[in-house]
């Protein structure tokens, strides 16, 4: 039974990350697209840990690229979230607020190093990449202060559950 419940977390929490993929923020930040899908990926992986944090995060944001005309962005994006979602997982374990920071630092020195690894074969070049840079640290920094506000009324409330 609890693989079945773990399934569906993940493919629920896999939904969840599309759909706010899908919803745009407007803004001009350059290098990137704007959106909210970091929130529900982090709190998957925070509340449910690695695996689903990591599964989840992969299939959401990999079907976003593919299904919205950024298919050469999906291996980076499923690379880069496999690896997001474990770390963030594993660091907040041991749920507290220097764990949650120490979390959302490393979220975005993966993203930053994950995009630019994966930008700089795509496009041959060491310098392009840099572009990306300022949009990945925003995407990511909006979405933790999100979550660093919403988290622990989350975790109490599934403690009842």
């Amino acid at each position: 039974m609890k693989s079945t419940k773990n399934i569906t977390i993940t493919a629920l929490s896999a939904a969840l990350i599309f759909l706010f993929t899908w919803l745009k923020v407007p803004g001009p930040i350059a290098g990137g697209l704007v959106h909210l899908g970091n929130v529900p990926f982090f709190v998957a992986s925070i509340v449910y840990g690695p695996y689903v944090g990591a599964i989840a995060g992969a299939l959401g944001m990999g079907m976003f690229d593919i299904f919205s005309g950024y298919l050469a962005w999906a291996p980076i994006t499923v690379i880069t979230c496999l690896i997001m979602g474990y770390v963030l997982g594993n660091v907040t374990k041991k749920f507290n607020m220097q764990n949650l920071l120490i979390g959302f630092v490393l979220m975005v020195v993966i993203k930053v190093l994950g995009y630019y690894f994966g930008e700089a074969i795509m496009y041959h070049s060491f310098v392009a990449p840099f572009a990306s840079i300022p949009g990945n640290v925003v995407q990511i920094l909006v979405s933790a202060v999100v979550v660093f506000i919403i988290i622990s009324p989350i975790k109490k409330g599934l403690k009842n559950i």
